[in-house]
């Protein structure tokens, strides 16, 4: 009897031992908050935290921030479209960086009204430059095909939603439901912080930007947001979305890397299925990171936006 007692006790620590850390993770809270640069919104779903860089009477550009690293993956990149003449906003999605983490699933239209309760907070109305970066160009996508009246263009870094990989882990997250979330709490955090030790040496244009990424694994609500968006926006099909662009005529910038092994590079041809008027371009010898190990060639790139 005590042998059996013992076994169950113990299968239920394997069980619930992930939940019980993530419950023991710190919260963000206002002592952390402290030091966040920038700005905070208080919108409907929670906290919002935002930064504004370049000119104040430039054309706005919004840059959305991918699965995993939040908004300071943009710091060289929004240093380069402040240069360029933009008034850059970038922000952190809910779940990530220094925002709130609210339980609601993440899927585009999750997205879409993060995004518009915070351009509503800040009096932005239209004529913007929506740029996204992996998951941010699925959320990029998503946006313009519903608010299509409100952008002057877009442009989709390595974007998902058009063919992506996100390994088997991620797979796994995806397609079996209480097991999933147990790989998503259990084994996906410290799945990513091997991965980033194995890019350090990997030169960044964003000082400690390894660091920053580990540091948000540790954070309450990082899983959580991880299953969310796996199961949610990044679980979509996005064809219609970017049909719905092209016949909205939004113009649309996609940027790839030639060597990506998350965004593949065959959806340069699936994007010019679905929009034969997206322009495109590829930077060689280029992965994932792109937005901050070739932030030269992604600026020439985005020259070729109307400013």
């Amino acid at each position: 009897m005590i042998v059996w007692l013992a076994l169950g006790l113990a299968i239920l620590g394997v069980v619930s031992g992930p939940f019980l850390k993530e419950y023991m993770r710190p919260r963000m809270d206002e002592k952390t908050r402290t030091r966040a640069p920038g700005f905070f919104a208080d919108l409907p779903k929670g906290k919002v935290h935002y930064q504004w860089l370049g000119a104040e009477n430039g054309p706005v550009a919004v840059c959305v921030h991918g699965l995993s690293t939040p908004s300071f993956v943009w710091s060289a990149v929004a240093e380069r479209l402040a240069q360029m003449g933009y008034r850059v906003l970038v922000y952190d999605l809910y779940g990530r960086g220094f925002s709130d983490r609210p339980k609601d699933a993440q899927d585009s239209a999750f997205f879409i009204s993060q995004l518009d309760d915070l351009l509503a907070h800040l009096e932005v109305e239209r004529d913007i430059t929506l740029i996204g970066y992996s998951m941010g160009g699925a959320i990029a996508a998503a946006y313009a095909a519903e608010r299509p009246e409100r952008l002057r263009q877009v442009c989709l870094i390595a974007p998902a939603g058009i063919g992506h990989d996100l390994g088997s882990l991620a797979e796994l997250i995806v397609k079996y439901d209480w097991f999933g979330a147990w790989v998503a709490y259990a084994v996906y955090p410290s799945s990513m912080r091997q991965g980033l030790e194995a890019d350090r040496n990997i030169v960044s244009a964003i000082p400690n930007i390894y660091d920053l990424q580990k540091e948000e694994t540790y954070r309450r609500g990082f899983a959580p947001a991880m299953l969310s968006s796996l199961r949610g926006i990044l679980d979509e099909d996005l064809e219609p979305a970017h049909r719905a662009i092209a016949a909205a005529d939004v113009p649309v910038l996609a940027i790839w890397g030639r060597d990506d092994d998350v965004i593949p590079i065959s959806g340069v041809g699936k994007l010019a299925e679905w929009n034969r008027d997206a322009k495109q371009e590829v930077i060689e010898d280029a992965d994932h990171t792109l937005t901050y190990t070739r932030v030269d060639d992604v600026a020439k790139a985005l020259a070729r936006l109307k400013l």
